[in-house]
């Protein structure tokens, strides 16, 4: 039974009984007694009151009515605004992220002759910061020093903190070296300062700093920033020494601090140190849950990802966006379609389907399990698209060798103005380079920085180089090279070298090479590479050369492998593979094959080895990997049921002659993922346009 309103026994409206009753509401949140109380104030005439009128103001504020705390500020007269009603109003209008209307309020209060104190300053500051415009702080700086508040603890850690927010440091370091008094919010508007600019080391030298202070303490908003610092940094041995500080201070139980100690491990690469400060956490909240998955995808462990995903479900624990766009990150690289799908369900269930940040990565998981329909039935489903659908749909048709739909969705994207991002441009120029589009390719270059003032990285050079290279303007593309802004990346020397390999230029292939040697002298791709231009011109003692340096150097390439998924099982298959238990039929598969496309014609060209120096014979070519694969969906899978297989390496040119040809003679749809995107073999053909 609902009992009785408080007014009720109040006969007189007293003002200090009223005031009491309002800050009562305020703690309960309760809006129909706020307004029960604002009723008495009205009929009793006590608006004139200010601690009255500042307390509702305050109420409706803190209950996120906003609207109502302006109207009321806006309908009562000046002289009842005192510093307190305006210093109040401004630091809610700075909490409700409407900076520049708390610097209108604040420039308004000083048109009526009001003095802002060190509160009021403190507020506006926030506001300053906020709006990332610098000559704003600048300007409040001087009013500071003018009315008096340039040694005030509180003000001078506001303006640290609004300088460092607009990437400043210099002057921020300014303020703080010339404040008399500092506490530990001073020290921490530095750390934070310098970790969201970027100067990682320094952020934990001021930690270091704090440490030799008596008169602060180090609280968990400086070591979780400083942690932060170490994991950008890949610096183990600086966050194993905040570790330190944070157990000798007691900070331990903090779940902050430990979801803290746990991403800097696991950015770190000190896994099994991460796992172990997740086991001692008692109290997993969601974000926990987040970096330990994102943990695992950080080191590739992305089965165990997944796992720790359905745990923290059956947990009950209830996923967030950042749970669901790292598990779908996850699944996606596994490219477990059923993995996915599952959890496709789960984001219907707890109602994220409108959600853009889930449903760019959704787009992003169909599309790298194979099932591009799923993907785009995603994309057609969304009401409001932005830049991150768009690019996540164009990534789609990237990645399955859909050139065409690609710059087709581009020039739509743009046609509903939404304004591409450098991901959008990558998309779109490696597109142009696998269809053989150059013209548009290099007038796609040339807008990013004329029309939509984005600087290209050398991802985007990486694509022209391609873009170039594929279309056999070999010199021009070295001449792009030496034109780049930037040293050349190992990607953007890639892309030239494998275009070298493609038209048989040994002599530029030798000498890229031998930069990308010193680039980056652990990659097996590039020997390997050089290694087949040798054998392909016979000069096969420089190519034993090539051999015996991998072997120098201790460098192994990776062995091919591929696997396809039956009835939820995955089945793995390495080259001459004999370790299944249906090999015997395996093989007898694959003298099938053979013996029928050879009645269509076919004839091995055995030069065309590229994944491995050592099978340089036509048999060797029958039994890699994906066409031990292919053998076996063609014996265990429905014949309406597409064959996808997934493979470690880029697949070479007689798999790929092969799958089309099977397509045909089988009638069959088959779909391989290798290292770097999808073909599609349907009825004799790919979609790569066997341009890749």
């Amino acid at each position: 039974m609902r009992g009785p309103s408080p007014l009720k026994f109040f006969h007189k409206s007293i003002p200090t009984h009223l005031n009491h009753l309002l800050n009562a509401s305020i703690e309960t949140r309760s809006l129909k007694l706020a307004t029960q109380i604002h009723t008495q104030i009205i009929t009793n005439n006590y608006t004139f009151l200010p601690f009255l009128f500042n307390n509702l103001i305050n109420f409706y504020a803190t209950c996120g009515c906003l609207n109502q705390a302006l109207l009321l500020f806006s309908i009562t007269h000046h002289h009842f605004k005192t510093i307190v009603t305006w210093t109040s109003l401004i630091a809610h209008l700075s909490r409700f992220n409407m900076p520049l209307q708390a610097l209108s309020f604040f420039n308004q209060m000083r048109g009526f002759g009001l003095y802002p104190n060190q509160f009021t300053f403190s507020a506006v500051l926030s506001a300053s910061a906020a709006t990332m415009i610098i000559l704003h702080g600048q300007q409040l700086h001087s009013l500071i020093h003018k009315h008096g508040f340039g040694g005030n603890v509180f003000v001078s850690s506001a303006l640290v903190d609004m300088y460092a927010k607009c990437a400043d440091m210099l002057s921020a370091e300014k303020v703080f070296g010339q404040m008399p008094e500092r506490n530990i919010v001073s020290w921490n508007s530095m750390i934070v300062g310098f970790l969201h600019n970027n100067f990682y080391d320094r952020a934990v030298g001021v930690l270091k700093d704090v440490l030799r202070e008596k008169t602060v303490i180090p609280n968990e908003v400086g070591v979780t920033s400083a942690l932060s610092a170490c994991a950008n940094m890949g610096a183990s041995d600086s966050g194993r020494q905040v570790h330190g500080v944070v157990v000798k201070y007691g900070l331990v139980p903090l779940t902050t601090v430990k979801n803290s100690l746990m991403d800097m491990y696991f950015k770190c690469r000190v896994f099994d140190e991460g796992i172990k400060i997740f086991q001692c956490v008692g109290d997993r909240d969601v974000v926990t849950w987040n970096v330990l998955v994102m943990g695992c995808v950080q080191s590739d462990k992305f089965e165990e990802a997944c796992n720790h995903f359905w745990v923290m479900r059956r947990e009950g624990i209830l996923p967030d966006e950042i749970s669901f766009s790292t598990v779908l990150h996850s699944s996606g690289s596994l490219a477990a379609l059923h993995q996915g799908t599952a959890i496709h369900d789960q984001i219907i269930k707890l109602g994220y389907v409108k959600n853009m940040r889930v449903l760019g990565p959704l787009i992003t998981m169909y599309a790298k399990c194979g099932s591009l329909v799923d993907a785009y039935r995603v994309f057609e489903g969304i009401v409001d698209h932005n830049v991150i659908s768009w690019t996540a749909m164009i990534s789609a048709y990237r990645l399955h060798g859909c050139a065409n739909q690609v710059i087709e969705l581009f020039e739509h994207m743009l046609s509903e103005g939404i304004q591409p991002s450098h991901v959008t441009f990558v998309c779109v120029l490696s597109a142009c380079s696998h269809a053989g589009r150059v013209e548009e390719g290099l007038a796609y270059f040339n807008s990013m920085k004329k029309i939509y003032d984005i600087n290209p990285g050398p991802e985007h050079y990486a694509c022209m180089v391609d873009l170039l290279g594929r279309a056999g303007r070999l010199y021009e593309a070295n001449r792009f090279i030496e034109s780049m802004p930037m040293k050349p990346t190992p990607s953007v020397l890639g892309a030239l070298l494998g275009a070298c390999r493609k038209y048989g230029d040994l002599k530029m292939g030798r000498e890229v090479a031998e930069r990308l040697f010193q680039m980056e002298p652990d990659n097996p791709g590039n020997y390997v590479l050089l290694y087949n231009m040798y054998t392909r011109n016979g000069r096969l003692e420089e190519a034993n050369d090539v051999r015996r340096l991998m072997g120098v150097n201790g460098i192994r390439k990776e062995p091919g492998c591929s696997w396809i998924d039956i009835k939820n099982m995955t089945f793995v298959f390495t080259s001459h593979d004999r370790s299944h238990s249906s090999t015997g039929e395996i093989y007898k598969m694959l003298e099938k094959m053979e013996k029928l496309m050879k009645k269509k014609g076919y004839v091995a060209e055995t030069k065309l080895v590229t994944n491995s120096p050592d099978e340089n014979e036509e048999r060797g070519l029958w039994y890699h990997s994906e066409k031990l694969a292919l053998a076996f969906g063609l014996l265990t899978l429905p014949t309406d049921y597409p064959i996808r297989i997934k493979k470690n390496l880029r697949t070479c040119d007689h798999c790929h002659t092969v799958m089309k040809l099977a397509s045909k003679i089988f009638d069959r749809e088959i779909i391989i993922r290798d290292i770097n995107r999808f073909h599609q073999f349907a009825d004799g053909f790919c979609s790569c346009g066997d341009y890749w």
